[in-house]
């Protein structure tokens, strides 16, 4: 008899829960309710079914040609970093963090309706081509990159090592867009190096070190670490750690280097996103060696992502005075989620935040000391460090109109690069400060009697 009524009471219940589900249902549809997921699902799964039996060529489509451009349209809704990823995408982004793959060497990003270069990588193509942060990507191979994501950037960009493609450049230097043929090349670099563009970091006689990030891949700490060591045992009384130029990379790495001029327990980072599992605290670990010297970071437009979450963090906990021009402003955290044939959605789930709470995203990062640099003269510092020296700076100097090739050519043979050189300074003076105060306080020895 209970073991009835339980299973009467149990039908009741379900009929009541389907009632008043499909009643909510109704009411919600009936009040054009825009976040109700069934009737959007309905919605979709409608024009879905509709187009696969209507279209008039149909034989050139299929339910999942049809799913893929609609999750990839859905994805580009939402900010220029988030996107669908094929499969032959999510292997290309796994080879991008590996530090290995076949392409031109370009740091690119959907902004203001094209696509913009952030950097190109150094000892590339694009970059030995004289491409640089600013300049516009109009076509690739003939294509228009007005629509392309950045997951669509890449896979045109990439291919087979000894290929070749044509980028369509716009450049305010430029009368009208100009055609670059670049050969795809095997992307294996180093991503610190010294102010020759070498791994050798010698000092000056000031003491003072160099060094260069390029960018955060899966062995820049260990790079950085390498160069501290050489440095030191030459005697190094500061550094200056150029992060212009440096489009980011893993965000592990920018810890991993923020935490070498750090104590332990101090605040490299958050992460705040809507979902609380997002939220995130990085600090620094003080498993290595803390450098405690005077500190001088340099940042420009070029600067994003992970070089902006190190310079950001050192300028708010007073570790380090940045000096240069504000940086790029790419400040957000995308989540890889692997699907089970093999795509993957990269989705932006939170932001970073500077020890102090400041935002990075679209904001950047603002030096301590503004120092401006011209178009040319930033063009000449990068054509500068181009390998194979007088003569591959003659072959990419033929790029530019003829005017422009000899304002260029004197910058770079003066080898001026202001921001540097205001780094350098500060350095000096600070030093030499720092020793008349130490002389200063020392007892002297008393008087002979």
């Amino acid at each position: 008899m209970k073991t009835r009524l339980s299973f009467a009471l149990l039908i009741g219940g379900l009929v009541w829960f389907l009632a008043t589900g499909a009643r909510t249902f109704r009411a919600s549809a009936a009040d054009g309710d825009t976040d109700d997921s069934y009737k959007q699902i309905e919605r979709f799964t409608r024009v879905l079914f509709k187009v696969r039996n209507d279209y008039v060529d149909g034989d050139k489509t299929n339910y999942k040609e049809l799913v893929d451009g609609a999750l990839h349209g859905l994805m580009e809704t939402l900010d220029p970093h988030s996107e669908y990823m094929e499969p032959v995408k999510f292997d290309s982004l796994r080879e991008d963090t590996e530090g290995q793959y076949s392409g031109v060497g370009l740091q690119v990003q959907p902004r203001e309706g094209a696509l913009q270069i952030i950097a190109p990588m150094e000892d590339t193509p694009a970059f030995e081509a004289g491409l640089s942060t600013g300049d516009r990507i109009v076509k690739i191979d003939g294509k228009s990159t007005e629509k392309m994501t950045q997951g669509d950037a890449v896979t045109a960009l990439r291919g087979a090592a000894g290929s070749k493609v044509i980028l369509q450049i716009s450049r305010p230097a430029f009368a009208e867009p100009k055609d670059f043929t670049l050969t795809r090349a095997e992307i294996r670099v180093f991503s610190v190096k010294d102010r020759n563009n070498r791994r050798e970091f010698p000092l000056g006689a000031d003491k003072i070190g160099y060094v260069r990030l390029t960018q955060f891949a899966e062995r820049t700490a260990d790079e950085l670490e390498e160069a501290l060591k050489l440095m030191e045992s030459q005697g190094m009384e500061g550094l200056v750690m150029d992060l212009r130029g440096n489009p980011g990379g893993l965000v592990d790495q920018a810890v991993a280097v923020a935490e070498k001029f750090l104590e332990a327990g101090k605040l490299v980072l958050t992460t705040e996103g809507r979902n609380p599992a997002a939220d995130t605290r990085r600090v620094a670990s003080g498993r290595n060696r803390i450098r405690k010297g005077n500190l001088v970071v340099l940042v420009n437009g070029g600067s994003a992502s992970a070089a902006e979450i190190v310079s950001g963090c050192l300028q708010d906990l007073k570790r380090a005075v940045v000096v240069g021009e504000q940086s790029f402003g790419k400040g957000s955290v995308q989540s890889v989620v692997p699907l089970p044939d093999g795509a993957a959605l990269r989705l932006t789930t939170a932001k970073y935040y500077t020890p102090s709470h400041k935002v990075i995203h679209e904001k950047g990062i603002t030096p301590d000391i503004i120092v401006p640099m011209t178009d040319d003269e930033e063009m000449a510092v990068q054509l500068a460090r181009l390998p194979g020296g007088e003569k591959n700076l003659d072959e990419v100097l033929q790029r530019f109109e003829e005017p422009k090739r000899g304002v260029l050519r004197e910058l770079v043979k003066d080898r001026r690069d202001s921001q540097l050189e205001r780094a350098m300074d500060l350095l000096k003076g600070v030093n030499l400060f720092s020793k008349r105060r130490a002389e200063a306080v020392e007892p002297k020895p008393a008087p002979a009697n």
